[in-house]
């Protein structure tokens, strides 16, 4: 019996050899025999991935939770410091401006605006103790945008052009077209008092005429986009839009007469 044995063990290596060699030589074969031979390795090494996926999946869901984390912050860091570039390029225009003006003026920031709808207003963080007072104009780099109209010791109100209530005396730049300019409490201006015959088109340029000494002549109001017929049809009237965009003012610059 153990002989028996002996010899069914040598035949099955001898088998075993015999294949081995039969591989080296055909390349199919070889193939086909490598490849059953690899699938027994591959199992206990994807069990073993599962497993570690398992064992670990808590400690990578906290890094990635962190990681999230620290994305966000660096992203709201780059927006912080994307409105520092654009303030400090504002500050740069406005006091560049401020240089070259032939008047005082006083760099102010806007701190709020009027809640209600009838009318158009911001609220300025200088007041009296800066030297503003009623009635001084208020200006950016690009243009008129009002009048002061309440003054406290650290702050003040300006109405914006664009409000019904505040009348401007313009005059058109290239024809000298005079007219009175208020606001519609929409994104244009109306410039009233034209007569039939006014030399007046559309992109023209319309300033400040300086016939009232509130507001000091040549400042840039805004330009022509349409023209109309009044309804007493005695004179035309002029649309105007804004050259400083009043929904967005942020820094202003009061004129100190």
């Amino acid at each position: 019996m153990f002989k028996f044995k002996n010899k069914n063990l040598i035949r099955i290596v001898s088998f075993c050899l015999l294949l081995l060699f039969l591989s080296g030589l055909i390349p199919s074969v070889r193939h086909n025999y490598l490849n059953v031979l690899k699938y027994p390795l591959v199992l206990p090494r994807l069990i073993g991935s599962e497993i570690k996926g398992i064992i670990f999946y808590h400690r990578n869901f906290i890094r990635y939770q962190a990681q999230l984390n620290e994305i966000d912050a660096l992203t709201q860091r780059l927006n912080a410091l994307g409105e520092t570039v654009l303030e400090n390029a504002r500050l740069h225009d406005l006091l560049s401006f401020k240089e070259q003006q032939p008047y005082k003026t006083v760099a102010a920031w806007v701190v709020g605006r009027c809640p209600d709808s009838w009318s158009s207003c911001i609220i300025i963080d200088k007041g009296s103790r800066s030297g503003i007072k009623r009635g001084m104009p208020v200006i950016t780099p690009l243009g008129l945008v009002g009048r002061i109209t309440e003054v406290s010791r650290d702050a003040a109100k300006a109405v914006m052009i664009n409000d019904p209530n505040l009348n401007v005396s313009a005059i058109v730049q290239r024809s000298r077209q005079e007219g009175l300019i208020s606001g519609t409490l929409g994104n244009n201006l109306i410039m009233r008092y034209l007569p039939e015959e006014a030399n007046i088109k559309l992109q023209d340029i319309v300033l400040t005429s300086g016939l009232n000494r509130a507001y000091p002549k040549g400042l840039a109001i805004g330009t022509v986009v349409d023209i109309g017929q009044e309804f007493s049809g005695l004179g035309r009237y002029a649309l105007i839009k804004p050259r400083v965009s009043l929904a967005c003012v942020e820094e202003v610059l009061v004129v100190i007469p």
